[in-house]
């Protein structure tokens, strides 16, 4: 939820540029695929975040150590000599990155998922550890490093005023910070040249928008004004080497958003690329000149288009290895090395080390070996027409052996669950993704939904969804389950709803507001009344208040209170008349603990069933795979009682998680005996 994610997006768009670039019980009909378990599927990946040194000689990534996540270092022709290079035993390391010195890496952290981030420096070979941001209850947020300064990297904090993030400039060997602007202005985004000279920010506007600004000299001036219905598309994502060239994303005179030059000197503008159907969702740019090579865009699936020739045989090269997505997510300074990612739907993502002056790549390793060789289910792009004619980009999973392989359509309607991504300022996409397989494993048809308000699909799109949280937003779904009905997928008596954040909402909005369809709902981490959890946003988002009421509603305004009251689940309780299982993280910053217990208290006092799961060490989500374990584990139980799926005995996957299960334990079965 909120701009900040759409800005940190246009940062680390291009991510050579920034510094860090939620017994069987008995089955109606059964899949032919064995039981998968649920730990190959949620249990901590093998080996994840994988990046070369700006040396090209070593390798980090992220893996578990005594069951945590932590980072870990090989030189890049021997991965099997990699070593753990730090040591949190809590939550792991969930973000990191090389430092243009080869010696240091930094990595960020919160405790127990508050979201006030400290960023670490370690120093690879001794393990010295230093906490660049030693401040209780402030957010840290890294913002670039420099090749021209390797051992320096700005960072942004909230020490000062908890709404505003202020620059400082750090050195990671000695930890000392330097004020290089204090944020008056309201700035959420930093862009900085290679000798770390401010040139450029961006902040939201009181009427919603977007306000790109150039420093000049030793004040802002107004660049660019975005207004709301561009606000999500628009912004600045780069500068050049020689700092004469910026980059931006800009959806102005166009529904898509673009990527454009503007040459500083001139002040002319180039579009460099669009796609009739959707923004431009990544780029390629040269580690060291950061020319521009490579621009993609995904409707249905990722699309590069290869804007400098000289890499057009690498790319060339890189298609013919796998049948899959390819990603460039790593590159050495001199560019002669690349790490690479291969995404599939149906099995880990390959790693492999790409060799440029060879045109060769060697394998290194899947994020998941537990995966390999298992009988997995496609993930099928289909487009849904809404009532009102928008195309809805939507994935579909089948269980395996339950229809013909050329068709999406299964032998007999199946339970149906209906799978709604957070955000709602976010999309789902193709690839491999845990939960599809995990219930379509168990028997389910699994559906995920680019409605109305999902980015990535012009600005037209996007703005559809202003004010229309549980209603055109909740109908898209309706439209989606209607699809599936219709074309013989779903089963109209077995659908359920799940999701996190926002889909958490949409689970409980679906329940309430469309009682008729669903015959379960799943929230994790949902907002139950719209007017307290804006009423409740973190200090760093205060900013963004305007955004908030104009595409969610504004809790400031007696009409906007009735609109947004008329919109909570809560306030409609007593239209709930299937069974609820929600969960929470109790340091949620962004969906405080309070929207789940209020919901919870009012079902209670009404009589209405319901299951509440709580983890006192999470936040918004559960980083800690032992609670991701454990809960989907309760999870499965409860969908295989209510939809007749098949489901794993829970087992031993409440060890090590700090579930509590606060009410209706009686609902889902083997939970009782589990806990005990």
């Amino acid at each position: 939820m909120g701009m900040q994610h759409t800005l940190r997006s246009i940062a680390i768009l291009v991510g050579s540029v920034a510094l860090l670039s939620l017994g069987i019980a008995g089955a109606e009909r059964s899949t032919e695929a064995p039981l998968i378990e649920r730990e190959r599927l949620f249990g901590d990946a093998d080996r994840s975040q994988v990046t070369l040194s700006p040396d090209g000689r070593s390798l980090a990534f992220l893996a578990p150590t005594d069951g945590v996540m932590n980072v870990w270092v090989a030189p890049v022709d021997d991965v099997d000599a990699a070593r753990s290079v730090t040591h949190d035993e809590g939550r792991g390391i969930q973000g990191y990155s090389w430092t243009y010195s080869n010696d240091h890496l930094v990595y960020v952290q919160d405790e127990a998922g508050d979201e006030n981030w400290r960023v670490y420096s370690l120093h690879v070979e001794s393990g010295e550890v230093i906490d660049l941001t030693p401040l209780e209850g402030v957010q840290a947020r890294l913002v670039q490093g420099s090749p021209d300064h390797p051992s320096e990297v700005l960072i942004a904090l909230n020490d000062r005023v908890p709404q505003f993030h202020d620059l400082y400039r750090v050195d990671v060997v000695t930890g000392e910070r330097e004020l290089v602007h204090q944020n008056d202005e309201g700035i959420a985004l930093y862009l900085a040249d290679d000798d770390f000279t401010l040139r450029f920010a961006a902040r939201p506007t009181e009427e919603g928008g977007m306000e790109i600004l150039a420093r000049v000299g030793d004040t802002w001036e107004s660049y660019v004004v975005a207004g709301m219905e561009d606000a999500m598309s628009t912004g600045p994502a780069a500068l050049d080497a020689s700092g004469t060239q910026l980059y931006m994303l800009d959806s102005r005179g166009r529904d898509t958003a673009a990527l454009v030059t503007v040459d500083l000197e001139t002040g002319d503008e180039t579009v460099v690329f669009e796609h009739p159907r959707a923004d431009v969702s990544n780029v390629m740019i040269h580690p060291r000149t950061r020319a521009l090579e490579a621009a993609a865009a995904t409707f249905e699936r990722v699309e590069w288009t290869v804007l400098d020739d000289r890499i057009e045989s690498d790319l060339a090269i890189l298609r013919e290895l796998e049948d899959a997505d390819v990603n460039v997510v790593s590159r050495s300074l001199d560019d002669e090395t690349w790490v690479v990612a291969f995404t599939r739907d149906v099995g880990p993502v390959r790693y492999y080390l790409y060799h440029r002056d060879a045109g060769e790549a060697d394998f290194l390793f899947t994020n998941r070996s537990a995966l390999e060789g298992l009988t997995l289910a496609p993930m099928h792009p289909v487009v849904i027409e809404a009532r009102d004619g928008l195309e809805m980009v939507s994935y579909l999973s089948l269980p395996v052996g339950s229809h013909a392989e050329d068709q999406i359509v299964p032998h007999e309607p199946l339970p149906l669950v209906l799978n709604v991504h957070g955000g709602p300022w976010a999309r789902d996409a193709w690839g491999f993704n845990a939960q599809h397989q995990w219930l379509a494993n168990r028997g389910y048809a699994v559906l995920s939904v680019n409605f109305r308000g999902s980015t990535g699909f012009g600005k037209a799109f996007l703005n559809a969804g202003n004010l229309e949280w549980g209603a055109a937003m909740q109908d898209d779904l309706r439209d989606a389950v209607a699809w599936a009905v219709e074309k013989g997928i779903a089963d109209p008596e077995r659908v359920a709803i799940m999701g996190g954040s926002y889909g958490g909402y949409a689970a409980l909005a679906g329940l309430t507001f469309d009682s008729d369809l669903y015959a379960a709902g799943v929230s994790i981490v949902g907002p139950s009344n719209l007017v307290t959890l804006l009423e409740a946003i973190p200090p760093f988002w205060e900013t963004e208040v305007e955004n908030f009421a104009r595409r969610v509603g504004d809790h400031r305004t007696e009409e906007g209170r009735e609109l947004l009251e008329s919109r909570s689940p809560l306030n409609h309780v007593e239209s709930i008349e299937a069974p609820l299982l929600v969960g929470q993280g109790a340091n949620d910053p962004r969906v405080p603990q309070a929207e789940s217990d209020q919901l919870v208290e009012a079902m209670r006092d009404r009589d209405v069933p319901v299951t509440y799961v709580l983890y006192p060490d999470e936040g918004h989500g559960f980083a800690r795979s032992a609670n991701r374990l454990s809960f989907n584990a309760v999870t499965e139980a409860f969908l295989a009682e209510v939809l007749g799926g098949r489901s794993e005995p829970i087992g031993a996957d409440f060890e090590g998680s700090s579930i509590e299960v606060l009410e209706g334990v009686e609902h889902v079965p083997g939970v009782r005996e589990a806990l005990r």
